[in-house]
């Protein structure tokens, strides 16, 4: 896993855009320009197959027509390789980069559809002057794109990168704080920062310097096909699942170096870690990371204490268990985490995913499996419950429906249960498709509009906030389920956009590759082929999936209640983190900024200390949202001190490459 950074056009200063992502890849810098061209690619290594120089980039294509900047893993590498190697080609060493740039040397973007990995990579194409980049069909490896001002294109793993360069002038997407307000992170191709696009997943885009680029999708693998084959057979299904599994463990266990794995105790760790132990090579144990919160009462916030059942697993299968101590010092690390997220996406989640990351690095690992994704394909969120129980009140008429809603507002919003419920008949009385969306929010759009300045609310509500989705699901068929419908936004954005984004972010922070074996292109496609029944059965989220690992894990931890990955936030946010959002969220400090509503802002957090209301989660992406202006608006890198260090002095023997 990498970092990458590159300009077709006009460039201020690359060489801190490479810098800024360092702790992407400390092994190696490597960089190449061509100034008739104005081409500059750059890429930080972080070695993980083939850590001897021919697996160095930017790496050139034998013919030298190519050069490449890569980040990622493709899985299926080495079947392509014997492919090529059939075909005549014949290779100079044993990464993936190399079969990489030889496929698409010999097929074109074409190529970009037999990969089965995560990557995001730029191809530049010197007889053409034609730049390509791609990401990979789940989006689990980042790819920021800002437009030049002689038609160019500047691209980089990290938005930090593309500020650091001076490729954007910084300025906040008014839309996107809308969205960070509303679901935490920003659906979609908009970014926080103006001017700045995602790739999206399964995205390719081409581009000549001085015309528009051509952006087009190859794959998207969790898009529902009605007209599939759905697998009738119960048993069928469920050995399915469990092939479907241990494969793609297997498949994802390829590495040069020390491989390691999250274990929380939750299913989808739990698989992957017996899997990833028995089929692992190497001496020992796998060695297994997780993390002890020490403070707080989780239960109350419908979290529960995962550590007994991870060493309960850990002992199952006799793997090392490796655990980090955490509590309100988390609180302190606030900064960072907005910082390295890029995003002020607001989940301290993330910072668990640091904590267990760093962690890992410090006993040696450079590779860890992640159990992401598991609920995404196969179920397992309460709102899958939830929405599986709209056949007992969907189908009333509008009125009744909006008994319910009224109803349900009254609840307490002190317990987990009634928090659920409230929120579960919010918009009992919208059309489907908003009821769809709405399991997604964590506030009403026109609440969240208005805590945003007059001067930046732009006409901004619920139809502003639902959009991006809106445009998600008209890409479905006809015939899909409602569930199907949900899972396709799951993976498209809770997924894309908020998990694999902070495991990214994280693992990077650390120098550690996160890998997803739960959604191996192959897996997501048998996801795809499972009947809705199978996945969420009454109340038991991932039914089929927990029948597949019946026998190979102990029931209590297979049948273990669903569980999030998280902290005491609404303990937290009116304890330790309290001084902050008092300092940072101050009457003075908000009319200064332009950002929110003073008045709106003050009622909403003094309403949450006493308990009148649970604005927990919206009090910290106001707090994460004036965190990232104060960084990346005001340029304030104090949590990234040697930064400047950085900026232009050369990071390894690998010099800058001419054409």
């Amino acid at each position: 896993m990498c970092g990458i950074y590159g300009v077709l056009g006009q460039t201020r200063h690359p060489e801190r855009g490479l810098a800024a992502i360092r702790r992407r890849g400390p092994d190696q810098a490597g960089r190449w320009f061509d100034g008739e061209a104005a081409i500059w690619l750059g890429h930080r290594r972080l070695s993980i197959i083939d850590i001897s120089q021919t697996g160095a980039q930017p790496m050139h294509s034998p013919d030298g027509r190519y050069v490449m900047v890569y980040n990622g893993e493709v899985y299926n590498y080495r079947e392509l390789k014997s492919e090529l190697e059939a075909a005549g080609e014949r290779f100079a060493g044993t990464s993936d980069t190399e079969v990489v740039l030889r496929l698409f040397q010999r097929e074109g973007r074409a190529a970009l559809t037999r990969l089965n990995g995560i990557f995001a990579l730029a191809i530049w194409d010197r007889a053409e002057s034609r730049l390509t980049l791609a990401r990979d069909p789940m989006g689990v490896k980042p790819i920021y794109l800002a437009r030049t001002a002689d038609g160019g294109i500047a691209f980089a793993s990290e938005i930090k990168a593309l500020v650091r360069a001076g490729d954007v002038t910084p300025t906040l997407n008014n839309s996107a704080a809308l969205h960070h307000l509303g679901f935490l992170w920003s659906p979609g191709r908009q970014t926080i920062m103006a001017g700045v696009d995602k790739l999206l997943p399964g995205e390719f885009l081409e581009i000549e310097l001085g015309r528009e680029p051509r952006i087009e999708t190859y794959a998207d693998p969790s898009l529902p096909d009605p007209k599939a084959p759905r697998i009738a057979s119960v048993d069928d299904a469920i050995s399915a699942v469990r092939s479907g599994v241990e494969e793609a463990v297997k498949r994802q266990l390829v590495a040069d170096v020390p491989l390691g794995s999250f274990l929380s105790g939750g299913l989808d760790s739990s698989a992957i870690a017996t899997f990833a132990s028995r089929h692992r090579d190497g001496p020992g144990a796998l060695q297994c990371f997780s993390i002890e919160i020490a403070t707080g009462d989780l239960g109350s916030e419908g979290f529960a204490d995962d550590l007994g059942y991870a060493r309960r697993v850990a002992d199952h299968l006799g793997v090392d268990l490796h655990i980090v101590q955490a509590g309100t010092d988390m609180c302190d690390r606030l900064r960072e985490m907005v910082y390295f997220l890029d995003e002020p996406t607001a989940d301290l989640a993330a910072l668990n995913t640091l904590l267990i990351s760093e962690l890992a690095r410090a006993n040696g690992m450079t590779v860890l499996l992640s159990g992401s994704g598991g609920d995404d394909i196969f179920t397992g969120y309460r709102r899958h419950f939830a929405l599986s129980q709209e056949n007992y009140w969907g189908w009333l008429p509008r009125a009744a429906r909006a008994g319910l809603r009224a109803g349900s507002s009254l609840l307490p919003k002190d317990r987990p249960f009634a928090r659920r419920v409230a929120k579960a008949f919010q918009y009992a009385d919208s059309d489907a498709d908003e009821r769809l969306i709405s399991y997604f929010y964590w506030i009403d759009p026109d609440h969240a509009a208005r805590l945003l300045h007059a001067d930046r609310r732009g006409g901004f509500g619920a139809a502003a906030m639902a959009a991006p989705m809106r445009e998600t699901l008209a890409r479905i068929p006809a015939g899909a389920s409602p569930l199907e419908r949900m899972l396709y936004l799951e993976c498209r954005h809770f997924l894309t956009d908020h998990n694999l984004n902070y495991a990214d972010k994280m693992g990077m922070a650390a120098s550690i590759e996160i890998r997803v074996p739960l959604i191996d292109l192959d897996l997501v496609r048998l996801a795809g082929r499972l009947p809705d029944a199978i996945k969420q059965r009454g109340r038991v989220g991932k039914w089929v999936f927990k029948r597949a690992m019946e026998g190979l894990l102990p029931d209590d931890v297979i049948y273990r209640p669903k569980t999030g990955f998280g902290v005491p936030l609404r303990q937290w946010i009116v304890g330790p983190l309290d001084p902050l959002v008092r300092e940072a969220l101050s009457p003075a400090k908000v009319a200064a900024r332009g950002l929110f509503d003073a008045d709106e802002i003050a009622r909403l957090i003094d309403a949450n200390r006493v308990g009148r209301i649970d604005a927990s989660y919206t009090i910290l992406s106001m707090l994460c949202l004036e965190i990232w202006c104060q960084q990346f608006i005001d340029g304030d890198f104090a949590v990234d001190p040697d930064i400047d260090a950085h900026r232009d002095a050369p990071v390894s023997n690998t010099e800058c490459e001419r054409a």
